[in-house]
């Protein structure tokens, strides 16, 4: 599939060209010839000479932009400076920082914001731990933690390498709800040291965000810790992409005109995300699922499966899925099918496939950065077709869901999160969509929509009063 050139890797040459001539014009051309885009062309300083110039470009890899600077050298006059990688500038120095939400000017302010005065607010705690929640931060606070075991598509790269992840997540918790979100990266994949040290750290917490941690291990240590913890304990890569995927599926049928319990559903992928994505398809009300992993079709009777552990995530799903009894591959699979979710490898499909699936039919391609099938080739025979990525319409993206869900959960002062409230989030972000807007193209609003967050944290807040999990506490937060 080819690339388009992204802001991700977008890089500022300055450089000098000569004051008169064509020069300027020449360098928008070398970049466009190389395959580049100009987003920015700014004259930094001037004299009769000379010209300073910075000139923005977007390119496709960090080899491209390389590429693109060395045609840029091959420009008549032109004198290459510093060349910046403006993604990497972003992050110089970190993404976050803690600010205190009160000035320290004088005695009075120390005294009172440190000791002495501090002491009898601690005292007070002591004496009623649940004013933990109104005096400190601990009210607004998750700790988003991970062992660098899965990180985005790089795999297993380690918890320093995994920290820039983290303080994006805790800016666009910052951006998107008002949560104060806290890196916690954890050297060791132990899964009873991981349980172990966020009980340890849970008092200053009002949530913990499990990221990026690889399956099967984020299963267990999830479950432990909503077990062993008296707050929400959420995976983003399972539960975040379960509820975004609920909410477009939602809205993609009120396109097609069907309903969700009389749909055929053929997954690809039997991971972490996919698997959280079929338990709560299924608790929406999803009858007929039928899910493939690199072995072909998972059904009860694969030899992998006969005396596998009935504990495990693959077992579940033999046994909660396949009503007909498929065998075979996913292409198999998908032939008369009315909704495809792939979370799992590029091009596993393609036209073919999906033109061999029912009328009216949805795909969600959702590999990133390349989708199992190629998204302009599926559109042509599907109703609906979705992705993971930003350069095609329907983006399927976790932010729309984590900062709401979080600012529900700790509005509510829930102890858990459950499937109840996860299908809230993913109704209240369908319902962002109105019918005068909801179309092929549009069956998810975008993440900087402004009603996103609010709807879904005023529906989990609900939902977790109904459920009855939430505290009272004796003073009003």
């Amino acid at each position: 599939m080819a690339t388009a050139p992204s802001v991700s890797y977008s890089i500022t040459v300055r450089l000098e060209v000569p004051a008169g001539g064509s020069a300027v014009s020449q360098l928008t051309s070398a970049v466009e010839a190389s395959g580049g885009s100009v987003t920015g062309l700014d004259v930094t300083a001037s004299g009769h000479e000379r010209l300073q110039i910075d000139v923005t470009i977007a390119a496709t890899s960090t080899a491209h932009s390389e590429e693109i600077v060395e045609k840029l050298r091959g420009v008549e006059g032109v004198t290459i400076g510093k060349v910046s990688d403006r993604t990497f500038l972003m992050h110089l120095g970190g993404k976050i920082e803690m600010a205190s939400k009160h000035p320290i000017r004088n005695r009075d302010d120390l005294s009172m914001i440190y000791t002495p005065g501090v002491a009898r607010v601690c005292t007070q705690i002591a004496e009623n731990p649940e004013d933990a929640r109104r005096l400190t931060i601990k009210r607004n606070s998750v700790a988003v933690v991970t062992d660098g075991s899965a990180v985005l598509g790089l795999g297993n790269i380690g918890p320093k390498a995994a920290l820039p992840v983290m303080e994006g997540k805790a800016a666009l918790f910052k951006r998107f709800a008002g949560i104060d979100a806290w890196p916690i990266c954890l050297d060791t994949q132990d899964t009873d040291a991981i349980v172990e040290i966020c009980k340890a750290i849970a008092p200053g917490f009002a949530g913990i965000n499990l990221e990026d941690i690889s399956a099967p291990r984020c299963f267990e240590i999830e479950a432990r810790l909503r077990e062993a913890l008296d707050i929400p304990v959420f995976h983003d890569d399972q539960h975040g992409t379960a509820i975004v995927v609920l909410a477009a599926l939602t809205n993609a049928l009120r396109v097609v005109g069907k309903r969700i319990e009389d749909v055929k559903v053929v997954m690809s992928g039997a991971g972490a995300a996919g698997t959280a994505i079929l338990k709560l398809l299924i608790d929406a009300g999803v009858k007929n699922a039928v899910v493939a992993d690199i072995q072909g079709v998972v059904h009860c009777d694969r030899t992998d499966l006969v005396d596998a552990d009935p504990k495990s995530a693959l077992r579940w799903i033999a046994d909660n899925t396949n009503p007909e009894g498929a065998t075979g591959t996913l292409k198999d699979a998908v032939r008369g099918a009315d909704v495809f979710i792939g979370v799992s490898a590029p091009n596993v499909l393609d036209g073919d496939d999906v033109a061999s699936m029912a009328e009216g039919a949805i795909v969600f391609a959702l590999a990133n950065p390349d989708p199992e099938v190629e998204p302009s080739v599926a559109r042509q025979t599907a109703a609906v077709v979705a992705t993971g990525r930003s350069d095609f319409p329907n983006q399927i993206n976790n932010v729309l869901v984590f900062p709401g869900v979080f600012r529900g959960l700790l509005d509510a002062h829930s102890r858990t999160v459950n499937s109840d409230m996860m299908i809230a989030a993913a109704r209240a972000i369908a319902d962002v969509v109105g019918e005068d807007e909801l179309n092929r193209n549009y069956i998810i609003p975008s993440v900087f929509n402004d009603k996103v967050a609010p709807a879904v944290a005023g529906a989990v807040r609900d939902a977790a009063k109904a459920a009855g999990v939430t505290e009272n506490p004796t003073i009003p937060a």
